[in-house]
């Protein structure tokens, strides 16, 4: 099993290039399922969850040819099986974005109920409530979502949807479904990342007629047949501030190449008050730091897009645990989303969970900024980010094992971090 060596102590200098995200080409993907003509996806990330989208969508009999430049090209044209088995759904929540596109093309799907990280409850309750108001006919049977359309229609119909809470997989499922019903849908508390604005933008170019996407209601006017399209992926804004708060933390000049500043404020303002230097420039964001000694723990609350993002949480624990002061931190999205606290205690962290709340005691900015090399085990996706993190700047040598969960997330981390200067290799 792969595992990081990392000698902390290194500033980082230079440039890395951000990604395509994760979180916008995994619904992409399934998009392309929503047509026969071909789909060509650039910017598509080399990730282990994309990995397993595309076996996914190729054991349905979709041909998905990936090429040297990053690029995908999808053609679901011979689609012949549309139901996605456990094996594959197991490991990744995000295989649940194939039900409504499959639903609404052939009238029908079979989709595993979903895992991925465990980082608390995800329920897809939410999902199948918006399908059935378009008149899907849903059961749950021997762990699987079985959907059909009622007898004698061919497509879904347009409904008012209002979800019980704010959901990102959730408002995608239902968009893409959407694109295809007969009339017109609404989608009330929507989510507004800028993963589901791009989904929007590439359904757009395939045809479909949406409106308000970026905002909490989208109004979609259902069209009978979408065709091919190109898209480029956005830039991922998770991998983007991760290597922010890597800068922060260890200090250095660093330009994110492609980082989209418009997609990252709470972040960088956050990032800002620590006293880190955050700036946007043409083409990326550019991050200069003195480092540990200069930086002042920041409090923040997790919540919905465009507030401080969930997936940021752990990540800037980490920096906190290395400046200056105390913070709290509030966790309001998942409840078991502080797994990566206890492997950062073993690199000497002072912090303090009572429920929803981590109270992070900063190490104040102390040589090797207080933390001290050790074995520790990545938990999830975001909290192998904060060991890789805290390793950076740690005292000695961490070794991060388990990093098949930043594989998931995170396009050839250990290889950019070493291009600006970091002493990180896979063992």
């Amino acid at each position: 099993m792969d595992k990081l060596l990392i000698r902390g102590g290194r500033p980082l200098h230079g440039e890395v290039l951000v990604s395509g995200a994760k979180n916008a080409a995994l619904p992409e993907l399934c998009a392309a399922l929503l047509t026969p003509e071909p789909v060509l996806l650039a910017n598509v990330p080399h990730l282990q969850d994309v990995a397993t989208m595309l076996k996914l969508i190729r054991n349905m009999g979709v041909s998905a040819e990936r090429a040297d430049d990053g690029s995908v090209r999808i053609d679901a044209s011979a689609l012949s099986t549309p139901e996605a088995p456990y094996d594959l759904v197991k490991t990744m929540r995000a295989s649940v974005l194939a039900l409504g596109p499959l639903l609404a093309r052939f009238g029908e799907a079979t989709v595993s109920l979903p895992g991925g990280c465990a980082i608390g409850s995800r329920p897809v309750d939410q999902h199948i409530k918006g399908l059935q108001a378009m008149g899907a006919h849903i059961v749950v049977e021997h762990g699987y979502m079985i959907a059909r359309l009622p007898e004698g229609w061919t497509r879904l119909k347009g409904a008012r949807i209002t979800t019980d809470m704010v959901t990102v997989t959730g408002t995608e499922n239902l968009l893409m479904a959407a694109t295809l019903a007969e009339g017109e849908t609404v989608l009330e508390n929507a989510a507004q990342e800028p993963e589901i604005t791009d989904l929007a933008e590439m359904l757009i170019k395939m045809g479909a007629r949406i409106e308000g996407h970026g905002t909490s209601r989208i109004r979609i006017q259902g069209v009978e047949r979408l065709h091919g399209c190109q898209h480029a992926v956005v830039a991922d804004r998770i991998e983007a501030g991760t290597f922010l708060c890597a800068v922060a933390a260890t200090g250095g000049d660093v330009f994110l190449r492609h980082a989209r500043a418009d997609h990252l404020d709470a972040v960088t303002e956050k990032l800002r008050e620590a006293g880190a230097d955050v700036q946007a420039e043409d083409g990326g964001i550019r991050v200069r730091s003195a480092g540990a000694s200069q930086l002042k723990a920041q409090g923040f609350r997790t919540t919905e897009y465009p507030g401080f993002p969930t997936d940021m949480q752990a990540q800037f624990m980490a920096l906190n645990c290395v400046a200056q002061g105390t913070a709290a931190v509030t966790e309001t999205i998942f409840e078991n989303r502080f797994m990566h606290v206890n492997e950062l205690l073993r690199l000497g962290a002072r912090i303090q969970v009572d429920g929803r709340v981590a109270v992070v005691e900063g190490l104040g900015g102390a040589a090797g900024a207080g933390l001290s090399g050790a074995a520790v085990m990545a938990t999830d996706l975001r909290a192998s980010a904060s060991l890789v993190i805290a390793a950076l700047v740690a005292d000695g040598q961490t070794v991060v094992d388990r990093i098949y969960h930043l594989d998931r997330g995170y396009d050839r981390m250990e290889a950019k971090l070493r291009g600006i200067g970091a002493d990180i290799e896979r063992i």
